[in-house]
């Protein structure tokens, strides 16, 4: 049995689709890079840790521990 020739609506459709696949890849890119850009400023990990709007007591300093 022979393969089916393509509609013209498939060709539409194949043509949304690519331009719907791109709008999303370049959405998913921004936050990507957002997302890295946000690290990247907080600078070491101790900073990430505390951002996370929990109270830790274990990142905490100790009040005697400076002397």
């Amino acid at each position: 049995m022979p393969l089916q020739v393509e509609h013209e609506l498939h060709e539409r459709r194949k043509g949304r689709n690519y331009g719907l696949g791109l709008i999303l890849a370049c959405f998913i890119a921004i936050i990507f890079g957002l997302t890295v850009v946000k690290v990247l400023q907080l600078g070491d990990a101790a900073q990430f840790e505390r951002f996370d709007h929990v109270a830790r007591p274990q990142i905490i300093p100790e009040e005697g521990a400076g002397e």
